[in-house]
């Protein structure tokens, strides 16, 4: 019983995947694989779950055999016919049941952060060029969230592209009122060898 709890627990506490990622994306319409991936890396569910070609086809192989997807052959004029993907009433059940799990911590890594950790023994052009990057970054990543809001019929795409957009504009701004903090310090404990380069 001890174990069979822990394992019910361990269950509850695994991150959402891949096969839940396509799930999602079937969900709100049918999809190739090609599709399914592009939505991934730059549509509205690129925010979520991390996904590979090398991920997603298995995936999507597997569910068929389990019969949460179908598929069928579409002959396109000219070209190789292409494989496109439905989700099943069993496929939606296991995506709610994936739904009712806790989610996981957001997980937030950024190398940007690391430079300006380190703005101190950076030379100040460099910090400065890392600077203007990141914020045309940010520019990029509020422009795909507009974009994207488009794409999807799904009354909480309203909120999560809101979401998205508070979460980028505070990053924005942040990085414009304050660079010039970062930037006085950029330099100060330069190591001796990187100064006589100059």
């Amino acid at each position: 019983m001890v174990i069979a709890a822990a394992h019910g627990a361990a269950e509850r506490d695994l991150p959402m995947n891949v096969r839940t990622l396509c799930l999602a994306i079937l969900n709100s319409g049918e999809s190739t694989g090609y599709e399914i991936r592009k939505h991934s890396t730059e549509g509205h569910f690129s925010h979520f779950v991390d996904a590979s070609y090398g991920s997603i086809y298995p995936a999507l192989t597997k569910m068929e055999q389990d019969g949460l997807v179908t598929s069928r052959e579409e002959r396109q004029a000219g070209k190789p016919s292409r494989k496109v993907y439905s989700i099943t009433d069993a496929g939606r059940l296991e995506f709610l049941s994936a739904l009712s799990k806790p989610a996981q911590r957001d997980v937030f890594k950024s190398e940007f952060l690391l430079l300006a950790l380190s703005a101190e023994i950076m030379q100040p052009h460099i910090l400065s060029q890392a600077i203007d990057t990141q914020q045309e970054w940010l520019d990029s990543e509020l422009a795909k969230i507009n974009a994207a809001q488009d794409d999807i019929d799904l009354a909480g795409a309203e909120w999560v592209a809101e979401y998205a957009r508070h979460c980028v504009n505070a990053s924005r701004s942040y990085i414009k009122k304050n660079r010039h903090k970062l930037e006085t310090i950029a330099g100060q404990r330069l190591p001796p060898h990187v100064i006589a380069a100059e």
